[in-house]
């Protein structure tokens, strides 16, 4: 027997309820995981809030997609897997869960020098952040604007660009700052006057603009600076995207990702995995809660704690 977190209503993050539930055996293509974490995004509370929407609920709802674990047993079909075999998961759904039944390919082996909590990290942000700089294009020639740089995604933005070559500057809170900086990005704080400090730390102009705050403040500070609007992206607001002639990848937007898109955020997981074990991309993690508190972690995610929370069976 298996226990996860369902709920049965959209509300707050009180409809949220740990209980007892059955686990099939892995069919074919399947991989029986046992969680060691599971990572808390902020689509998960839209989604059970109703924010974002989403097919009416029959039955008890499961909620989760980024998780990390242990392989538990492996169903017909599935090759480059063993029983034990610690891995990430991303792109699987009902992850706050202490075992999950779910398709070899949401699975990446994960280097020992990878923590659980690590890797259950990655799934959404990492793979928002690489597959926007990869279908913008961003390389050496660039100075890209990131708006709420000290975000999960903002920070995994701003670590691919400067490895990538680009020049970065995020907005940032004040208190906020040195981590941005410590990632590689000139920070300017949010506020009146954004735009200006924006000019005064990249007088070279700025080229590409990445919005992950989704406030009015960081859309139209990006259309005053980008010339290029298909160089300006929203990750927050995609149903205004069209009406100001920008670009969206999710974030509510009308139109679904690609196939390539797809593939680019799949793709982030295993690089990501590779860089965190060579110390070269950092995953800033928060408050741990047990899985049993979900609804306190989702408490803690609006609250707007540093760093990724994450759940543990």
């Amino acid at each position: 027997m298996a226990s996860a977190i369902t709920y049965l209503a959209l509300g707050g993050p009180e409809v949220l309820t740990f209980g007892d539930i059955d686990i099939p055996a892995p069919g074919p293509g399947d991989v029986a995981v046992r969680i060691q974490a599971a990572g808390v995004n902020p689509l998960d509370a839209k989604l059970r809030a109703g924010t974002r929407p989403s097919p009416p609920i029959t039955s008890p709802r499961r909620i989760g997609f980024d998780g990390a674990g242990v392989v538990t047993a492996l169903g017909a079909d599935v090759d480059g897997l063993r029983v034990g075999d610690a891995v990430a998961i991303a792109g699987a759904t009902g992850l706050y869960a202490t075992d999950v039944v779910v398709a070899a390919s949401t699975l990446t082996p994960r280097p020992p020098q990878v923590s659980a909590a690590q890797a259950a990290a990655l799934g959404i942000p990492a793979g928002t952040a690489y597959q926007t700089l990869r279908s913008m294009a961003v390389g050496p020639s660039d100075v890209v604007l990131v708006h709420a740089g000290s975000g999960a995604v903002g920070q995994f933005l701003i670590q691919f660009a400067v490895l990538w070559g680009a020049t970065v500057i995020a907005t940032t809170s004040e208190r906020r700052a040195e981590r941005v900086r410590a990632l590689g990005a000139t920070p300017v704080a949010y506020g009146e006057g954004l735009a200006d400090r924006v000019r005064a730390a990249a007088p070279q102009g700025v080229t590409v603009a990445i919005d992950a705050a989704g406030t009015d403040e960081a859309l139209r500070t990006s259309i005053e600076l980008v010339d290029d609007r298909g160089r300006i992206v929203t990750l927050v607001r995609g149903v205004d995207a069209a009406g100001l002639g920008i670009r969206a990848f999710s974030g509510g937007s009308p139109e679904p990702l690609t196939a390539q898109q797809l593939a680019l955020r799949a793709e982030a997981v295993p690089v990501s995995l590779q860089l965190i074990a060579a110390g070269a991309l950092d995953v800033e993690l928060g408050p741990t809660f047990a899985l049993a508190d979900a609804a306190d972690a989702h408490r803690a995610l609006a609250d707007g704690v540093d760093g990724k929370i994450v759940l543990v069976p």
